[in-house]
């Protein structure tokens, strides 16, 4: 025979819980005070085991949208708990975020898209990349300034994104082993990269890389293929893909004018005759627009050798919230060199670790 509950042991209905508990208080705090508040409690909680190593793809329009504060608040505890790594220091308190920087946005163009794509790679192929050896590590040293708030319930308005700020980062030739220091955004002294997944576009090594085929049409292929079904597009998957490639990772040469030729070919790319990298250098872009979250991913190049200086997310459509304009994310590489050890700063001699 099946026992039958009693009253007493069935749950409350809602609306007999609304009857039965006090109402419940306004929590709504100002931006300042639940800035206030999440630095205090980043900076009191302490991280209670090994995390692994974060992914070497940095990570992009990591936000909170409109959210109330006790869920920020429960967000940032989480994001403590997980920054911590074996024999590293607790994460110092995060820098409170800046109202995003606005900018006039520039129309693409497909006019000049082949000479410019030609231009850059036949730059790319004539640079004297180093070959990483065996024991040795790629480093690139960073400014970059990613999105931290869309926007809180408390003001619409601002769209939030975390101060410029240094990150430098070691990888190994095979991608096994590598130290991210990024100061503010992780423990104090670093975090390591260590790793045992396997290498692959969302997690390349250079010796991965050196796999790729180097004919554009192949390459594009490969990374339609093996991007699908992720991000908001094909297309816009494909060209994220391409510039993740380009910014925090050593490229050989012929890869690195094939993946630019590829890019070319992606629908939608076109031309911004002006744009600014995070450490303030003029240039010209290559862009594509996201046409599901508004946004426009530019990587900038130097006007006269071509070079890659850098990236930029602006948004160029209206969307949650946020005004045309707006620059959620912007990168500038400052160096990229090959070191001889972990820790190790280009020039510097006897400060691996």
């Amino acid at each position: 025979m099946i026992r039958k509950k009693s009253r007493r042991e069935e749950s409350l209905g809602h609306a007999e819980l609304a009857r039965l508990l006090p109402a419940p208080g306004d929590p709504h705090l100002s931006l300042d005070r639940h800035l206030l508040l999440e630095e205090h409690l980043m900076s009191e909680i302490q991280p209670t085991a090994p995390a692994p190593a974060p992914s070497r793809r940095v990570a992009r329009r990591v936000l909170v949208i409109g959210v109330p504060v006790t869920a920020a608040l429960a967000g940032a505890f989480a994001f403590t708990a997980l920054t911590g790594s074996e024999g590293s220091s607790p994460a110092a308190a995060t820098p409170p975020p800046v109202e995003a920087p606005v900018v006039r946005i520039e129309p693409g163009s497909t006019a000049q898209l082949a000479s410019t794509v030609e231009h850059i790679a036949a730059a790319a192929s004539a640079s004297k990349t180093p070959e990483p050896g065996p024991g040795q590590y790629i480093y690139i040293k960073s400014k970059v300034s990613y999105l931290s708030v869309l926007h809180t319930d408390a003001d619409k308005s601002k769209t939030l994104v975390q101060p410029l700020h240094i990150r430098e980062a070691w990888n190994s030739p095979d991608g096994k082993q590598g130290w991210l220091d990024e100061p503010g955004y992780q423990p104090k002294g670093g975090i390591t990269l260590n790793s045992d997944v396997e290498s692959s576009l969302n997690a390349p090594s250079y010796d991965y890389l050196k796999t790729l085929p180097t004919d554009p049409d192949a390459l594009l292929k490969k990374i339609y293929k093996e991007t699908k079904g992720q991000g908001n597009s094909p297309d816009q998957e494909a060209f994220t893909t391409v510039g993740d490639l380009l910014g925090e990772q050593l490229a050989p040469a012929k890869l690195n004018a094939a993946l630019y030729r590829a890019a070319a070919k992606i629908p939608g790319v076109v031309v911004v005759d002006h744009a600014q990298d995070a450490a303030g250098r003029e240039g010209i872009a290559l862009a594509h627009v996201d046409q599901q979250s508004g946004d426009r991913t530019e990587w900038i190049f130097d006007r006269k050798t071509y070079a890659y200086l850098g990236s930029r997310g602006v948004q160029v459509k209206q969307a949650d919230d946020v005004k045309p304009g707006t620059v959620l994310e912007y990168t500038a590489v400052l160096e990229r060199a090959v070191v001889d050890a972990q820790k190790q700063r280009p020039g510097a001699q006897g400060t691996g670790a």
